[in-house]
């Protein structure tokens, strides 16, 4: 049901030279690829089952580099000088927290490159109404800043701040126009209850119309699983035990977000939020500040090779 509001694919087998990468950090992990923790937490919100995103940017190159955002805001102080100083990388929210208040717009259909899907959706939610939108958008604030504060150049695909979207092709579009050096779109899983844990989902060979992902495969496939094996080491949830075979990851060719980019890019679904063991993880401030950790050190892994 997430990501363009498609059934998710059966589990498939990663490469393996991928499952390998994951199994190596698995081995070093705290807490290992056994069961998550069960915290406690609440909040708001409201959303159904949803799809992708991606992001935006471009600074001067005789220019300290800053933050920007796509709705072209005013960039923020230079950044602090770190490891990933130099480096553009665009954080995607999944969905938008308004999109419920604009179906139609959101129905509309646009090209994926290899046929046409809805521009975006409304995103899923808790049992208790705490909305996928609200997740993502807290996760990618959390990320933005640990990956900000290793020098790295952050891009917000949106920063709830229009009144839907963006659609999936414009998601695309950002980080590509970023020229980033990798884009990660944030998302939680809409799954049945008793299905837990977190995967991410890396693009498919695909090549027809406007898409072609060729040249993003094996670094798309990198950086997913070096953020997998920093996600289970810093999270301590296991990998998705529906999705992706145990590994954490799986592929797909049907997701506009990943077939129309043209730099490294993932999806990451960080649990389940119809499962009430997980929603207690993703409702909890702590652990989500652990989510993003996670995925920021697997981003910076990947970025210094």
């Amino acid at each position: 049901m997430p990501y363009d509001d498609s059934v998710p694919p059966t589990r498939r087998a990663r490469p393996l030279l991928v499952a390998a990468a994951l199994a190596a950090l698995c081995l070093t992990a705290v807490v290992g690829c056994g069961g998550a923790q069960d915290p406690a937490g609440t909040d708001t919100g409201a959303a159904k089952p949803g799809p992708e995103a991606e992001a935006t940017a471009s600074a001067s190159p005789s220019a300290p580099p800053t933050e920007s955002r796509p709705s072209g805001a005013t960039p923020t102080a230079p950044l602090p000088q770190g490891p990933l100083t130099g480096r553009t990388v665009v954080i995607d929210p999944g969905h938008n927290p308004r999109n419920r208040e604009h179906t139609e717009e959101i129905n509309q259909q646009v090209d994926i490159g290899t046929g046409r899907k809805e521009c975006d959706t409304t995103g899923t939610s808790t049992e208790a109404g705490y909305a996928e939108a609200r997740f993502t958008l807290d996760v990618s604030h959390r990320l933005r800043e640990l990956l900000r504060a290793q020098g790295a150049r952050v891009v917000l695909t949106h920063d709830d701040d229009r009144p839907f979207g963006p659609c999936i092709d414009e998601r695309a579009r950002i980080g590509n126009e970023a020229k980033a050096d990798a884009v990660v779109s944030v998302h939680a899983d809409g799954s049945a209850v008793g299905n837990r844990g977190f995967h991410v989902i890396l693009p498919a060979a695909v090549k027809g119309g406007g898409a072609d992902t060729s040249k993003i495969v094996k670094s798309s496939a990198d950086l997913g699983a070096r953020i997998a094996g920093h996600f289970v080491r810093t999270t301590g949830s296991a990998p998705s035990n529906y999705i992706g075979g145990g590994t954490g990851l799986d592929t797909r060719g049907d997701l506009g977000g990943l077939n129309l980019s043209t730099v490294p890019k993932v999806f990451v679904e960080c649990g389940n939020m119809r499962d009430p063991k997980d929603a207690a993880l993703l409702t909890d401030a702590g652990w989500r500040q652990k989510a993003a950790q996670g995925m920021a050190d697997g981003i910076a892994a990947y970025l210094k090779g």
